[in-house]
């Protein structure tokens, strides 16, 4: 696509990039799901002191929590993939970089609007059961974001030119 206008080089330096891109997706999208798990669990816990029933019921915002770790995950694997010591440009590098930073940041992001909205949401179903919908729907539109950083990712990943000698 860009070939005939830009030659990319193959410099050393390359390859750092693209495995700075698999570390930024995995270590983001895993703190987004460890502060929506904790956030999430706290206020899951003090519900169930006084409706130990509900606490499954509730348990959602939990996992959806977990599923951006499983995101970071799959563009950790598969930008991994793609990284080779000499034919790697910088291009690939950066748009891998790219990738990663995309499904990380979204990733930590949707973790804390999940574990804020489900701190919130299971301790007020807890006082009104009428609340359960609207908090799922809330939560929905949370994880989206996450979602929206794979897809983003997943299409940069792909992102590919070739290098000449540098």
């Amino acid at each position: 696509m860009l070939a005939p206008l830009l030659a990319f080089a193959c410099t050393s330096s390359a390859p750092f990039f693209g495995f700075m891109g698999v570390a930024s997706a995995l270590v983001f999208a895993n703190l987004g799901a460890a502060y929506g798990t904790a956030k999430s669990g706290v206020g899951i816990m003090s519900m169930g002191v006084m409706h130990h029933e509900a606490v499954m019921k509730n348990i959602i915002p939990v996992v959806m929590a977990g599923v951006l770790g499983i995101y970071g995950l799959i563009v950790a694997v598969i930008l991994i993939q793609a990284v080779s010591g000499d034919t790697y440009s910088d291009y690939n590098g950066y748009a891998h970089l790219a990738s990663g930073l995309a499904c990380g940041l979204s990733g930590l992001a949707a973790g804390m609007a999940i574990g804020i909205v489900g701190d919130a949401g299971v301790r007020a179903n807890a006082q009104q059961e009428k609340l359960f919908v609207g908090m799922i729907l809330i939560l929905i539109f949370a994880e989206a974001l996450g979602l929206y950083g794979l897809i983003v990712a997943l299409i940069l990943s792909q992102s590919s030119e070739n290098c000449t000698a540098a």
